[in-house]
């Protein structure tokens, strides 16, 4: 196969975020090492200066553990399905909670993954690290449709001019 060079055009974070999501659950076999690479690729394009975002895409670039990994696919095939996942979860005081929720989509910030999405139980979107994450069950409950590019909690907002 021919190597095909030409300008890429900028990702939208729902694109950045869809591809992560594929990416978290080849695990590190080796479709997953030429995906890594072909991401990468795509941000040399992009300035890359900020912490933040070089952060982000180290851990973007990083095989997630096998259990991290199988818990992404269960979302990922939610989030195809739109259909409600009960999952168990450590909130940030270490207190195991179950909740339902409708996953929106899935994103890396700095160091970690989350699951974004709709929380029945707090009736509101919830960002959700996946290292926190113990269990996730599907359900055959219908999801709402939402929107992923409402929903990223971490993507910056352009001051109103």
């Amino acid at each position: 196969m021919a190597n095909v060079t030409r300008h890429p055009l900028p990702l939208t974070t729902a694109e950045l975020a869809a591809l992560a999501l594929s990416l978290a659950h080849l695990g590190a076999g080796p479709q997953s090492v030429t995906a890594r690479r072909g991401l990468r690729h795509a941000f040399e394009h992009l300035d890359l200066d900020d912490d933040v975002i070089a952060t982000t895409l180290s851990t973007l670039t990083t095989p997630l553990p096998a259990e991290v990994a199988r818990r992404a696919r269960a979302v990922a095939n939610a989030i195809t399905a739109r259909l409600v996942v009960r999952i168990q979860y450590h909130d940030a005081a270490g207190r195991l909670t179950v909740r339902e929720v409708e996953p929106v989509t899935c994103l890396v910030h700095r160091d970690f993954w989350y699951l974004v999405g709709w929380c029945r139980m707090r009736r509101g979107i919830r960002a959700f690290r996946f290292d926190r994450i113990v269990s996730v069950e599907p359900t055959d409950l219908p999801a709402r449709p939402h929107l992923p590019e409402r929903y990223l909690p971490f993507q910056r907002r352009s001051a109103a001019a």
